[in-house]
């Protein structure tokens, strides 16, 4: 169990830079663009779908460091709130 604790403590200290460094401006970036009324581009649309997909397979890292659920909730939210401004911005 510490091999996993330890694991896991490399694993989200990695995402945490990989999150403020990048993730979380270009998602920022991605908010004003459709709050702007601006369509998403392919590459827009490949980096949700990248940050979508590798939040699937992290899901057993939250579920055993729950600590970080919140976090990632409000991340969530700012995801989901992009994608329904462009789905709307799309019709």
């Amino acid at each position: 169990m510490k091999d996993q604790s330890n694991m896991d403590a490399g694993t989200i200290a990695a995402l945490m830079v990989r999150f403020k460094d990048v993730r979380l401006p270009r998602t920022q970036g991605l908010l004003e663009k459709v709050n702007a009324g601006q369509k998403l581009d392919d590459g827009d649309i490949d980096f949700l779908k990248r940050v979508y997909n590798d939040s699937r397979s992290l899901r057993p890292l939250i579920e055993r460091n729950p600590e970080y659920l919140t976090m990632i909730s409000k991340f969530i939210d700012l995801y989901s709130e992009i994608v329904s401004k462009a789905v709307e911005l799309e019709k």
